[in-house]
């Protein structure tokens, strides 16, 4: 394993961080920062960046259902009467003519 070296801004402070990856991350991370023309620490940066939002977003979602199925407005479903109801509702779309 090898290490990448992030720099990053934190207020007025240069924060520097040691990312540790398997090899075959590595490389993945390394052949598209080549083919984006930046440093692997900058794509590193915007995933993780992306990363925290789609974490962020399904928390808020997460939380939301909770909350409603809590407060009694949204009534649980037993899994298996759920997978029925996908089923039902696929198979039905699936015998749609086009």
């Amino acid at each position: 394993m090898t290490a990448i070296v992030v720099k990053t801004c934190f207020g007025r402070m240069l924060v520097v961080m040691e990312v540790h990856f398997a090899p075959d991350v590595e490389k993945k991370l390394n052949d598209l920062a080549a083919q984006s023309g930046r440093g692997a620490g900058e794509v590193l940066e915007d995933a993780l960046a992306g990363y925290f939002d789609e974490l962020a977003r399904t928390r808020e979602m997460l939380d939301s259902r909770y909350d409603g199925l809590k407060s009694g407005g949204v009534m649980p479903i037993d899994g298996e009467e759920a997978f029925s109801r996908l089923k039902a509702k696929t198979q039905t779309q699936r015998s749609r003519p086009e």
